[in-house]
């Protein structure tokens, strides 16, 4: 788990830095900064979604997967998790609106930090060899982007690294078991599934064009494997 270890670090580093200096950054820039951020995720997630060799598992991954999120609440869960730390680590803020710049911040770091090909791909290769090289390259990106989140949304980005520690960690905990099961056909259309959640990310908490329950969508990045392995087996 060096490599978990090694972005957790980072996401601190780079948040402390973000809030620290960020009063002295105008604040034309950092939302100019936010929305650069928002663009360039949702190409990452067009980038990664077109990486699908079969773009109807990705549909069905996703709606199945929004059923599964929306029954088990994950979104809610999540904004509570985070309003929970808030009321904890930083009472003076208003904690009673969803969106506060707390919990946004938390739940667009989470999401952003723990979505994505680099993410599953490096914990295994870390659980598996210990090679820690593609975190390490994450934790690069990760660092300069929890700058410019955390000069923004605040201090509820450093909080997102305890997810980074549960999924990530996770993942490279049962990676032995995972390695042994996952193809190339189900990463690629996990990973396409994960460009899909990206993308509902930049537009709903980043770019601000609709509010989407993109907490709700993490379900079907278990779900494409799955589909993949059904089909496979037909």
């Amino acid at each position: 788990m060096t490599g978990t270890f090694l972005n957790i670090v980072a996401v601190l580093m780079g948040g402390a830095i973000g809030l620290i200096f960020g009063s002295r950054i105008p604040e034309r820039f950092k939302s100019t900064v936010i929305a650069g951020m928002g663009l360039f995720t949702g190409a990452m997630g067009l980038q990664m979604f077109f990486s699908s060799e079969n773009q109807l598992i990705v549909l069905g991954a996703i709606i199945i997967g929004i059923i599964l999120g929306e029954w088990m609440k994950i979104e809610d869960r999540l904004q509570s998790f985070g309003q929970a730390l808030e009321k904890r680590f930083a009472p003076d803020r208003e904690t009673d609106s969803a969106s506060s710049t707390f919990v946004r911040g938390f739940m667009v770091a989470s999401l952003l930090f723990c979505v994505g090909p680099m993410t599953i791909l490096g914990s295994i290769q870390d659980g598996l060899t210990g090679d820690y090289q593609l975190l390490a390259v994450k934790s690069t990106l990760d660092l300069f982007a929890s700058i410019a989140f955390a000069s923004t949304l605040g201090i509820g980005v450093l909080f997102s690294s305890i997810v980074i520690l549960i999924y990530q960690g996770g993942i490279s905990l049962l990676a032995g078991s995972l390695s042994a099961i996952i193809t190339d056909p189900m990463m690629n259309e996990m990973t396409a599934t994960g460009g899909v959640i990206l993308f509902g990310l930049a537009i709903s908490n980043l770019l601000e064009i609709k509010k989407i329950r993109v907490g709700n969508f993490l379900p079907a990045l278990v779900i494409a494997p799955l589909i993949v392995w059904i089909l496979e087996k037909l």
